[in-house]
């Protein structure tokens, strides 16, 4: 294939406009925002996962606190009502046992409410653990929130210079003959890059050192006739620097 030699060092300009394209898509899907927030995400899963086991808790703490209250107060009636009985009795056999019941009673009330203390006081723990875990939950929304808004705006600044980029792309295409670009375009799908300088003697394509006799064959080429790298496959693109 034959082609302006100035329109093959053009290609130069397209290749670094795709270099630029895959450097943009990967960029969007390598964001460091994207990282962190699925980073945080995992966190907030596993709080989400504490804060319902420590409701849990809580409400067998709720349960456990209605059923002591529940006793003191079967306790406190019977007392009241002892004591009623004991004010009113006449007989002295009645009183002592009325005596040992209500005795047997203030001791019943007091461990109860002992224990009503301490389920009260573990009660109040577990709502400073799920208050705690809440903070935790909240802080970790505003990070999200941030880190959303920064991921949003870089995938908007990454999406307007790819814009621009395939706009540029468009207008160079436009401006190279159709067969050149046919044959970039078909280098660039098998092997990753269409074309890429000659310099000193070294493919850009390969960054290997051309062997003397590809370089002596190139060298007898005339300018004007596209020449392939023989081992990246992209064109050749000949220049001052390419020392030949």
């Amino acid at each position: 294939m034959r082609a302006d030699p100035s329109d093959q060092a053009r290609l130069l300009d397209l290749q670094a406009l795709d270099t630029r394209i895959q450097q943009i898509a990967h960029a969007k899907r390598t964001l460091p925002q994207a990282a962190e927030l699925a980073q945080v995400a995992a966190v907030v899963e596993q709080l989400r996962r504490r804060a319902g086991a420590e409701t849990g808790t809580l409400e067998d703490l709720r349960t456990e606190l209605r059923r002591v209250e529940a006793d003191v107060e079967v306790v406190a009636t019977r007392l009241a009502r002892d004591n009623s009985r004991l004010q009113s009795t006449a007989s002295a056999k009645d009183a002592q046992g009325l005596e040992h019941e209500i005795a047997s009673l203030g001791r019943r009330q007091s461990d109860l409410e002992d224990m009503q203390l301490g389920v009260m006081e573990r009660l109040e723990q577990q709502e400073g653990v799920l208050a705690g875990i809440e903070t935790e939950r909240a802080a970790l929304a505003e990070r999200q929130a941030a880190l959303a808004a920064a991921r949003d705006e870089a995938v908007g600044a990454l999406d307007a210079e790819a814009a621009d980029v395939a706009a540029r792309r468009e207008a160079l295409v436009a401006a190279l003959p159709e067969d050149l670009v046919a044959l970039y375009e078909t280098q660039r799908a098998r092997y990753g890059i269409g074309a890429a300088l000659l310099r000193r003697g070294v493919s850009g394509g390969s960054n290997v050192a051309l062997t003397g006799s590809d370089l002596a064959a190139i060298r007898s080429t005339p300018a004007d006739v596209v020449v392939l790298d023989p081992e990246s496959g992209c064109i050749l693109v000949r220049t001052e620097e390419s020392g030949i």
